[in-house]
């Protein structure tokens, strides 16, 4: 399929720019894939979906502060350093992006902090806003990341136009959130509060976690045509054996299998076997999943609305059939539900 067959006119104030009131409480949209019925409920009837046996596939990421403001030495001038992945712990290597890049060269010092507490210096470009810092800091490793965490920010997406607040850093993360390691929250999970989760687990649901450190890259735009050519960002991607038997369960007894977000699908179809089995994993993942696919573990999900052209949108319209989905959006803007990373969700059955 071509690029351009995913736009659709999304009007900008479907964009959530905040969390609704309570997680359980967005809205939900239920389609049915082989009747093609599409119903209009709030994200805690997701209860009546489910039932003893079945699973949910959650990612477990967790999302740490990843921007901060330093100054530049001599100028002063500010710049926003975005943390991307720690490269090495003992030399406190770190992939980064700086904005604006133009003024940040190897051999600079960046200071952070009222006292410059940190300094940070630049020892290689790696793309055009891609630097390589090298973190100066002389207490234990255990201090030095409380440091980088009092510092940063809650990482919001850039469309989100204002500061994040103490509610974000609550809220731009799931309840189940353990394995530090993402810069984008898996937005799909956000609508779990843990009395829903609890209620799911009292009918008999499983659960079974997988870690995807979601990176920048799923907010990258496609920029060719020919969906084939464009490459995604690797992100890693573990699965313990544990928890590919809960999965591997459900499926055995031809339950519900359902992935909670793009993430954790990724992550799933990344590491399974040849007759649909899910196998552990530790390692990247670039995977992309657009139309035609063949889905192996999963046989139903939960995501949020994405964006026109965005790979998120491409994998949902791979899973839901894409004449179906494309009829879905076209129903949920008009139904005024909310799209992106704090809006409303869809279940796919």
């Amino acid at each position: 399929m071509k690029l351009s067959q995913f736009k659709f006119n999304l009007p900008k104030d479907l964009i959530a720019e905040t969390p609704a009131k309570s997680r359980d409480e967005a809205k939900l949209m239920v389609i049915t894939r082989k009747t093609g019925k599409i119903e209009h409920k709030s994200f805690k009837d997701i209860l009546t979906y489910f039932g003893d046996g079945d699973c949910m596939i959650l990612n477990d990421t967790k999302v740490f502060p990843a921007r901060m403001y330093g100054n530049k030495e001599k100028t002063g001038a500010k710049i926003e350093v975005f943390l991307l992945r720690e490269l090495n712990a003992e030399s406190r290597l770190w992939d980064v992006l700086v904005d604006p890049a133009r003024k940040i060269r190897i051999g600079n010092k960046l200071y952070f902090g009222d006292d410059d507490t940190l300094v940070a210096e630049v020892i290689d470009n790696t793309t055009s806003r891609g630097r390589t810092l090298r973190f100066l800091f002389d207490g234990s490793y255990e201090d030095f990341r409380k440091t980088l965490n009092d510092m940063g920010e809650t990482p919001l997406p850039k469309y989100i136009k204002r500061a994040p607040t103490e509610e974000d850093k609550e809220r731009y993360q799931t309840v189940y959130a353990k394995n530090e390691g993402a810069v984008a929250a898996p937005t799909a999970g956000l609508h779990f509060s843990r009395e829903l989760l609890k209620r799911l687990e009292l009918k008999g649901v499983n659960f079974a976690h997988v870690t995807l450190h979601i990176g920048l890259g799923t907010f990258r735009t496609v920029e060719v045509e020919d969906l084939t050519k464009h490459k995604m960002d690797s992100e890693q991607a573990i699965i313990s054996e544990k928890d590919c038997k809960i999965v591997n369960k459900s499926r055995e007894a031809k339950k519900k299998v359902c992935v909670v977000g793009t993430t954790a699908m990724r992550a799933i179809e990344t590491s399974v076997s040849t007759d649909g089995y899910l196998k552990p994993y530790n390692g990247w993942t670039n995977k992309f999943i657009f139309p035609p696919y063949d889905f192996k573990v999963a046989n139903c999900m939960i995501t949020n609305f994405h964006t026109p052209e965005s790979t998120l949108f491409m994998m949902v319209c791979a899973f839901g059939g894409y004449d179906l989905m494309m009829k879905a959006y076209k129903e949920a803007i008009k139904s005024k539900y909310r799209f992106y990373t704090y809006g409303d969700a869809m279940l796919i059955l």
